[in-house]
């Protein structure tokens, strides 16, 4: 199983994705410290989507790249971590 991917590891259009999604979606600094700490966890992932709720929100990925974040009420395709 991949291991998820560092953010200094993303590609520029993944990371700068994931910058706007952060801003239109309102993603606070507890809950970015929530995710920086499952992170550098560098817990594995399935090759496939998946995703993991962290309660406020949601990060969706694919493989070892997150792709995207999700609000606490939108639903997530994929498995769950």
């Amino acid at each position: 199983m991949p291991r998820i991917s560092l953010w200094a590891d993303l590609p520029p259009g993944v990371r700068q994705h994931l910058i706007d999604r952060m801003r239109d979606r309102d993603i606070g600094i507890s809950d970015l410290n929530q995710l920086r700490l499952w992170i550098e966890s560098q817990p594995e992932v399935p090759e496939g989507p998946r995703y993991k709720d962290f309660g406020t929100f949601k990060i969706c990925g694919h493989g070892k790249f997150p792709k995207t974040f999700l609000l606490k009420g939108q639903a997530a395709k994929g498995t769950a971590l």
